[in-house]
């Protein structure tokens, strides 16, 4: 129970300093609010080498204590839209077994601004917002290739 307890904060930790850390990182030809995601290295690593639940776990509790630390009500719902479609999808397509991590992590993308998009259409009251979607389209797959490479990597390198 300690040693899961222990894996949990670790990752909780990471998963703040990393999202703390993408938020002073200025991307060049980001439009304002993308990112690149930094924070899904730590739920896609926790999808892939511990089970399910302890992802979930790690998820929402980032995205709770993020909130918390360095957001809003709104950020709040965006966040947890975005991380529970995202990891809903995720975990979906890495049971069937049938996509490698880096599939796995450009839908996790892909979603994630889905959800996000979802949520400001409902606060904006306005389907309207559905123009912006191709680009999250582009960003969400841009974002998945470089978090499902690097998550690759560390999956392949750290056994927990």
């Amino acid at each position: 129970m300690r040693k899961n307890a222990a894996r949990y904060a670790l990752l909780v930790a990471l998963a703040m300093t990393l999202s703390w850390l993408e938020s002073l990182l200025a991307f060049p030809g980001l439009l304002p609010g993308m990112k690149v995601g930094l924070t899904n290295l730590v739920v896609l690593f926790a999808l892939y080498r511990m089970k399910l639940r302890d992802a979930v776990c790690i998820s929402l509790v980032r995205v709770l204590l993020v909130s918390m630390t360095f957001g809003n009500a709104y950020s709040f719902a965006y966040s947890l839209a975005g991380a529970v479609l995202s990891l809903a999808v995720m975990a979906g397509l890495k049971k069937l077994d049938k996509f490698s991590i880096l599939g796995v992590s450009i839908a996790g993308g892909v979603c994630h601004n889905a959800g996000q998009l979802a949520v400001a259409a409902a606060v904006l009251g306005t389907a309207r917002l559905g123009w912006y979607f191709p680009i999250l389209l582009f960003s969400g797959t841009a974002a998945g290739v470089v978090i499902g490479i690097a998550g690759g990597l560390v999956v392949e390198r750290i056994k927990f």
